[in-house]
């Protein structure tokens, strides 16, 4: 399952994505730190948009919180539940996948990136509570898709944009919007260890 993401776009790009949906976006924390970041991983702080008294707001929240055993909260299982509140959008680039490495002498595991076809950045499916370290989200997953399967067992859940409104909408069915995305959808690019060609710049 998704333990690291990346977000490497500007806040003013975000805004006006939204604007375009018609989807509006308070500030009220102010404008949150959207620095270019190429891993955002469990516990970090990072930017997610949920649904506001006036539409939405995009706020800095803490990924993941402290299950009952103390082991934090990064994925949660979506089947069988509808979300009536707190749902997010996670904002992101890109998401990260890990699997054995092909060569038994490498000690870290083989790191790969999707992204999603023709979409310079995406949101991702996930809900938001209150908890013992403050306000913090959590990631959705759903049964892998064709893109995802070859990878990995579990997925979270990549939205394109005609899915962001539904999502912030508790009055959309929860099954209607987290569905794995048709194959093909989802670029893949192993970025550890590169391929020769990357590692000849390097």
């Amino acid at each position: 399952m998704c333990n690291d993401y990346r977000l490497e776009v500007d806040i003013a790009s975000i805004m006006e994505d939204f604007d375009d949906l018609k989807i509006k976006i308070d500030l009220p924390e102010g404008t949150p730190n959207v620095s270019a970041r190429e891993d955002i991983k469990i516990t970090d702080v990072a930017p997610i948009v949920r649904s506001s008294a006036s539409g939405a707001e995009l706020v800095n929240r803490r990924w993941s919180w402290p299950g009952p055993g103390g082991k934090p909260v990064y994925n949660f299982r979506a089947e069988g539940r509808q979300f009536g509140s707190n749902r997010c959008l996670i904002l992101a680039d890109g998401f990260y996948e890990f699997t054995k490495p092909e060569d038994p002498k490498q000690k870290r595991q083989d790191k790969w990136l999707f992204t999603l076809a023709g979409h310079r950045w995406f949101c991702i499916a996930g809900i938001w509570r209150e908890s013992s370290v403050g306000e913090a989200f959590t990631m959705l997953t759903i049964e892998p898709g064709e893109d995802v399967a070859p990878y990995h067992s579990r997925q979270i859940v990549p939205l394109p944009r005609d899915r962001w409104a539904a999502w912030l909408d508790p009055r959309v069915p929860a099954d209607d919007v987290l569905v794995a995305l048709p194959k093909g959808s989802l670029e893949v690019l192993r970025v550890f260890p590169p391929a020769p060609a990357q590692a000849a710049l390097l």
